[in-house]
């Protein structure tokens, strides 16, 4: 195996300086269109300005090209990407950050020559240190609660101190706190920001106010 191409340093530069926008970054699924550009200007107006679009519903592509024109100033990126076709796909779209799950050799082999910085998904040392190989120092912890929370990542700064990572699974108002006291995390993925019983009902204001309490609550 081979690593001869590496992340340039340049990507993890970018990702952290998305992830200094807001400690909160919202995980957001778009099983309505019409509800992308309400949901996404709710959130951001809310304080929450990096957005996590994930491809698990069929008009995901579609959500994330609205709401990239309709929210110009915001950072958009596309979560649950598992293939290096959909990360080519999201790519074309002109997304800002890609998120994936977890993470595979072919993955990275495509992010590496890419111009857009993906957060590769980890479980474990060994999949966080398949990544350092290939040059990636910022990592998704997932899924964060039941791989072992605050003290897996806790340990993980032992061996690997340079990694940071954005825990997403199982994050609430609660515990976010205790993850985003800890010096490797640079912020958390949240889905809890955006209910789906408020996106179903249209409360774009109750989205708003979940939105301020976050921000306000966990700012840099």
């Amino acid at each position: 195996m081979s690593f001869e191409k590496q992340l340039p340093s340049t990507r993890t530069t970018e990702i952290d300086s998305i992830c200094q926008k807001a400690s909160v970054l919202p995980v957001i699924a778009i099983e309505r269109i019409e509800d992308a550009v309400p949901l996404g200007k709710a959130l951001y107006e809310g304080g929450l300005t990096v957005l996590e679009v994930t491809l698990r519903t069929d008009c995901a592509l579609e959500a994330i090209r609205r709401m990239r024109e309709a929210l110009p100033n915001a950072s958009i990126g596309a979560g649950t990407v598992l293939t290096p076709e959909q990360y080519r796909q999201v790519e074309e779209l002109g997304v800002d950050f890609i998120v994936t799950p977890g993470t595979t050799e072919a993955l990275y082999q495509y992010g590496v020559t890419s111009s857009v910085p993906m957060l590769p998904g980890v479980a474990t040392v060994s999949e966080l240190m398949t990544g350092w190989q290939y040059g990636y120092r910022r990592f998704k912890f997932f899924p964060a609660e039941a791989a072992g929370g605050v003290n897996a990542i806790k340990s993980f700064g032992g061996p690997i101190s340079e990694a940071r990572f954005c825990p997403t699974g199982g994050i609430t108002l609660n515990n976010a706190a205790d993850y985003l006291a800890l010096k490797n995390v640079m912020c958390v993925g949240g889905s809890w920001v955006a209910p789906q019983k408020l996106i179903d009902a249209g409360d774009w204001d109750g989205i708003r106010e979940l939105a301020r309490e976050a921000s306000e609550r966990f700012h840099h």
